[in-house]
């Protein structure tokens, strides 16, 4: 079972990094996107806006499709759907067939993110231990490939398809390949756990559910506040040069793989209700230096800080909902993972709308305090025990704090 367990490990954390790779690639190559298509700029947001929405269904209706098919298959075969239609994207001539790609890639997106982290939680919880972080600091790793690539092809004028079609072409094999060792809960927990979880989809209450997608909501507002508004903060606010003003979003994505890399050891060690806590203040800190930066290099401070802080929050409440609802995580993850999409959509508008109404420097503030409200929300992440075969309860190692063990 322990070779089982990592090679699952290992094929989930490339899932991860092919994700973080593609959506990277589509996400910075739009004005690219927009350029080839005629996309007008008052048609964009509606484009752009239709993604994360059409993901939000597809993670919703992966919590039903979850109770008849396993999640690792349904993983095995959305991920190359995000792959084809990304390249659909490239190689596309009309408005249509853009929209009829960026639409598969919102719903299979939606399925790829709820089923990863279903895998996620369900390997963490197999290892008794955190190794939530390290899932997702592939998908960091993969984002900063992703963005270094959308440059290369940027910087020599490469169009879409040409940039794209090498991605696909490495990535979807490898990953059909990976996805033979994907491990899910249905392999890894006893009998008994498994009863319990065949009709506990019902058990999800979404009052129990709410704290954590509150704080996965405030986590995407403050996320894609960074990557939507860092730029242009810096250089418009901050009297940065336009050169200068793309490091921030790099040196975010680098601290947030750094973060976390870390990042599960200090769970072991802490426990994860203080790393979040942690989290919060250090992203809070971060949030304030940016609105009170008196220059760009302080401004780049702040978002190194906003890094270190967010980038524990998102992987934790996923790990906090599957400790929540055992019988029933998978259900709990889909409805969770959600609020992702409604933290990405409500963040940038809403900075946009404060700073133009009020200031850029005071629209920093409104994620600060969102963020801090996690603090709140903190004891939903404490470790609760889980029910195992023979009717005994054991505590789980994941996320105890200091003194915690590992397989």
């Amino acid at each position: 079972m322990t070779d089982v367990l990592r090679r699952g490990r290992a094929s989930l954390s490339f899932g991860f990094l092919a994700q973080g790779v593609a959506f990277a690639l589509l996400v910075t190559r739009i004005p690219a996107i927009q350029d080839r298509y005629g996309v007008s700029n008052a048609l964009l947001p509606a484009f752009l806006a239709a993604v994360p929405i059409l993901a939000g269904v597809g993670s919703v209706t992966t919590e039903r499709l979850v109770r008849r098919i396993r999640p690792s298959r349904l993983l095995r075969w959305s991920q190359p759907v995000v792959l084809l239609a990304l390249l659909g994207v490239g190689a596309g001539d009309t408005m249509v067939e853009l929209a009829v790609s960026l639409a598969a890639f919102g719903l299979a997106v939606g399925a790829l993110d709820a089923t990863m982290n279903m895998l996620g939680v369900s390997l963490q919880r197999a290892y008794g231990r955190s190794i939530m972080l390290s899932f997702h600091a592939a998908y960091s790793l993969g984002g900063i490939v992703g963005a270094s690539l959308a440059w290369v092809g940027a910087h020599w004028d490469l169009p879409l398809a040409v940039s794209y079609l090498p991605v696909v072409v490495v990535l979807l094999p490898a990953a059909l390949v990976g996805s033979r060792w994907y491990v899910d809960a249905a392999k890894t927990e006893a009998p008994a756990a498994q009863d319990a979880g065949e009709g506990g989809q019902q058990a999800v209450a979404f009052k129990l559910l709410l704290p954590l997608c509150l704080v996965m909501t405030f986590a995407y507002i403050g996320d894609s506040t960074v990557s939507n508004w860092s730029a242009k903060y810096l250089q418009d606010v901050l009297g940065s040069s336009e050169q200068l003003a793309t490091v921030p979003y790099n040196v975010y994505m680098v601290t947030t793989l750094l973060g976390r890399a870390i990042g599960d050891f200090g769970v072991r060690r802490l426990g994860a209700v203080t790393v979040v806590r942690l989290g919060a203040l250090v992203a809070a800190a971060g949030f304030a230096v940016v609105a009170s930066a008196p220059g760009a290099w302080v401004g780049m401070l702040g978002f190194t800080l906003l890094g270190l802080g967010l980038c524990v929050l998102v992987p934790q409440t996923f790990a906090a909902a599957g400790r929540l609802f055992p019988g029933a995580s998978d259900a709990a993850v889909a409805r969770l993972n959600v609020f992702n999409y409604v933290g990405f959509l409500i963040g940038s508008p809403l900075v946009g709308a404060l700073g133009d109404a009020w200031s850029y420097r005071g629209a920093m503030l409104v994620p600060m305090v969102l963020v801090l409200v996690t603090l709140v929300y903190a004891p939903s992440f404490a470790a609760r025990p889980d029910r195992y075969g023979g009717g005994h309860e054991r505590p789980r190692t994941a996320d105890v704090g200091p003194g915690s063990n590992g397989l």
